[in-house]
């Protein structure tokens, strides 16, 4: 069966399921999106990796990574194997340099642990087609998105607005504070201002 690769396109606030997020990858050579629900904790940790956070210590995917290189094994790829009653599947595909093991595993701590180890995303014709959505026309997106800012320019503002407000040495304590908490996605939005910045 022929595989199609994936790109992570987005990740956000799961609008129809709450502490739920959704991951959304795109077909890399078409306009298919396959939008993904995943749990908030593999939504953090695909975060941190996305956004290359260091945390103090290390998380569960970076502990797998240490532990898979200490045994000489490499994440090949990942593939999102199936679809069942609205369930994704997913395969991690692992090498040692000897023999090729496939490990059974949820979409997102594949996604998680192939990002440690840059490693490609794929998905069958099957799936994509299943559960694939097309964007017919981008623009149209870009419309919406462009009419909903505006309606909520009256409402307060939001995180990363208020950072525009403070100084970089606020934005340095807030981002230190932000890592002591472990809250890596605000730790990613301070960064992201301080970046913009210089």
């Amino acid at each position: 069966m022929k595989k199609i690769k994936l790109e992570i396109l987005g990740l956000s606030s799961s609008q129809s399921q709450s502490g739920s997020f959704a991951l959304v990858l795109g077909e890399a050579e078409g306009n298919r999106r396959l939008p993904i629900i995943i749990g908030m904790f593999e939504a953090q940790a695909i975060a941190i990796e996305i956004e290359k956070i260091v945390p103090n210590r290390p998380m569960t995917h970076d502990l797998l990574k240490s532990f898979a290189l200490s045994f000489n094994f490499v994440v090949e790829e990942i593939i999102i194997s199936d679809l069942k009653e609205g369930v994704f599947f997913a395969k991690i595909v692992c090498n040692d340099g000897r023999k090729t093991v496939d490990i059974d595993a949820r979409p997102s701590d594949a996604i998680a642990i192939g990002l440690r180890f840059n490693a490609p995303i794929y998905t069958y014709e099957t799936i994509l087609s299943e559960a694939g959505i097309v964007l017919a026309d981008e623009t149209e997106e870009v419309k919406e998105t462009t009419v909903s800012k505006s309606k909520k320019s009256s409402s307060p503002k939001s995180f990363a607005d208020q950072l525009k407000d403070y100084t970089l040495d606020k934005l340095n304590e807030l981002l230190e504070e932000a890592l002591k908490m472990e809250d890596y996605e605000k730790a990613a939005k301070i960064r992201d201002e301080m970046n913009r910045r210089n």
